[in-house]
């Protein structure tokens, strides 16, 4: 049986509804654009507030909007199988984020004189996109306050609002070591009635996301359509892509537009390509540079705990507190530091210390993991009201590590030596940054941030060193485009949700103009 939306011819078709697809689209279809969205995962209800599970039924995962199928990770040789916190349903994965949209730095994406870039910069500079990260602000309704170091225009911020007493201690005691701490920026109205949603679904528009801020504007337009359970298994065309084929439920349709714009993620968008072969493009689509799927990045996690000054009040977990002193030390490229939002509480406690289990020679021993729940018991006890702070070091390109060919999402990665030695350099300017203050680390060995892959379908100038070129357009085919993280040629030293909704504006500009 045909498809309804199989006779028709798009202006666009978008595969993927998280940050870079539901920003995309929704610019689309407000440029007058008929776009054709295709999710992998269901449609879901409003209501739902659930957050990231380890439940490992496909079906049951796909009904909370989570991604059906394992992560098979080999890291330094060493292979595991889990759940990556990976969307699959409308808003993708950004429906269960904590909404932190930070500005990265302009020798994020240029060389500077004191600050050379590992890759020779993107191949366009902080000014080519600082209006697109204006738009993206307002599009996500940003609130926060201006970072204090930044030498550049701040974006457009609502006021946050007030500091709490645990916020406000801490603040001040930053500023009293000599720190730089601002309101973080964050997606979040905190409308009356806010349930600050971090980490789960929200089930109204205070938290903006892929879906609130993305695919419900453009369907809102009249111009976009919506087909949830809509697997893409491959794109077909030479010089230009001539059809979608696409599974939904138990039937292979064909979808055609003028343009697609592939918003998959990081980890899925390349093996999308590289199960897309032919005569023509025998190692996938635009993979003539060999590069698809090669150069992925994550973050590395610096996780530790702080608590407020003694006597503060407990005023609940922050989200508040950011700060930038150490985001560059010593000739090396560190990162940001921002509270998390959530408290060393008992399951967290839990979920870390079996983390660091996995990772042990102990691993095998049956039964095991129910042992971690007594020392995370008398943990949380100690903890009391400390807050959890993560540090995001920034991770460079390496062309070995890649996401993996085939049915099954892998990876191969292996954390390089100048990567272990800036973790050591990040970790010692945290202690000293802190010191005099109650702090503790919460691991000690890398701990790979599984939620922000990127790199995988760099873009570039020269097609033999990237997939896409400077528009994200795919080398050699003239209607795909990227809008995802895949895109990055570095990971930065901040979270890149922002990031991926500047560049999908920028994408479909360009889009916009090229028809």
């Amino acid at each position: 049986m045909t498809h309804p939306a199989a006779d028709i011819y798009w202006d666009a078709i978008v595969i993927g509804t998280g940050v870079g697809g539901g920003t995309a689209g929704r610019a689309l279809a407000e440029a007058g654009q008929k776009v054709l969205f295709l999710e992998r995962g269901q449609a879901g209800h409003r209501p739902e507030r659930n957050g990231l599970s380890d439940i490992f039924v496909p079906e049951a995962r796909l009904a909370r909007g989570l991604w059906p199928d394992p992560l098979t990770a080999r890291v330094n040789g060493r292979e595991s199988t889990g759940y990556a916190p990976i969307g699959a349903g409308v808003g993708g994965s950004s429906v269960f984020y904590a909404a932190t949209l930070e500005r990265p730095e302009r020798h994020d994406l240029e060389p500077r004189p004191d600050r050379p870039h590992p890759t020779g910069g993107w191949p366009i500079g902080f000014d080519a996109l600082s209006g697109w990260f204006d738009r993206a602000a307002q599009l996500y309704g940003l609130h926060g306050t201006p970072d204090p170091l930044c030498q550049d225009p701040p974006m457009p911020l609502a006021s946050p609002p007030p500091l709490t007493a645990t916020e406000s201690a801490l603040f001040k005691a930053f500023e009293k070591r000599g720190l730089h701490p601002y309101f973080a920026h964050t997606a979040i109205a905190r409308d009356p009635g806010c349930l600050n949603c971090l980490g789960t679904k929200c089930p109204t528009a205070c938290k903006k996301d892929g879906r609130s801020a993305g695919v419900e504007p453009a369907l809102a337009t009249g111009n976009a359509t919506l087909i949830d359970r809509a697997e893409v298994t491959r794109l077909l065309g030479t010089t230009r892509i001539t059809g979608v084929e696409t599974r939904v439920g138990d039937e292979i349709h064909m979808f055609r537009a003028r343009n697609v714009v592939l918003a998959g993620g990081a980890l899925n968008s390349p093996r999308l390509l590289m199960a897309s072969t032919s005569e023509v493009w025998p190692d996938g689509l635009a993979n003539r540079s060999g590069l698809v799927g090669r150069n992925l990045m994550f973050h590395l996690n610096e996780m530790f705990a702080l608590w407020p000054p003694r006597g503060t009040p407990d005023a609940g977990a922050t989200k508040a507190i950011a700060l930038r002193d150490l985001y560059h030390g010593n000739g090396a490229r560190l990162g940001m530091i921002q509270a998390m939002g959530i408290r060393a509480s008992y399951g967290e406690i839990v979920h870390y210390l079996n983390l660091m289990l996995a990772r042990s020679a102990l691993r095998t021993v049956p039964g095991l993991g129910q042992l971690t729940r007594l020392p995370a018991a008398i943990a949380a006890r100690l903890f009391g009201h400390a807050q959890i702070f993560v540090g995001l070091l920034e991770d460079l390109p390496y062309a070995q590590n890649r996401v993996l060919p085939g049915r099954a999402l892998a990876i191969d990665y292996r954390i390089h030596d100048e990567l272990l030695v800036r973790r050591t350099s990040f970790r010692r300017a945290i202690a000293r940054a802190l010191r005099g203050q109650r702090r503790m680390f919460l691991g000690r060995n890398p701990e790979l941030n599984f939620g922000h892959p990127s790199g995988t379908l760099r873009f570039g100038s020269d097609a033999a060193r990237s997939v896409l070129d400077p528009e994200c357009r795919a080398h050699g085919l003239a209607n795909l485009w990227c809008a995802d993280a895949s895109f990055m040629p570095s990971s930065m030293g901040v979270n890149p949700s922002l990031t991926i909704a500047a560049n999908a504006l920028r994408v479909a500009d360009a889009i916009t103009r090229d028809t």
